[in-house]
């Protein structure tokens, strides 16, 4: 699955253009990688997202192509 339809579908960015252009700043890491939008997303990818001076890690357990928003959080697991 790739990058920003991730971090929408997951609700950890809320709209995907937005999570477009956090990866193209280069604010969006893969297992320590800078990573364009359009990376792959494997289950137990460690994804880390600066958000200003704050950061947030987390890891992916599972992959979905739609989810309920009660379920979003069941994709991922803080770090």
């Amino acid at each position: 699955m790739r990058l920003d339809k991730y971090l929408k579908v997951s609700r950890l960015i809320k709209r995907r253009t937005v999570a477009n252009e956090a990866c193209d700043a280069g604010r969006v890491f893969i297992n320590d990688k800078p990573a364009k939008a359009s990376a792959n997303v494997k289950v137990g990818d460690i994804i880390t997202i600066g958000f200003g001076n704050k950061e947030v890690k987390a890891e992916v357990l599972s992959l979905q192509e739609t989810v309920k928003k009660e379920e979003a959080k069941e994709l991922f697991r803080y770090l």
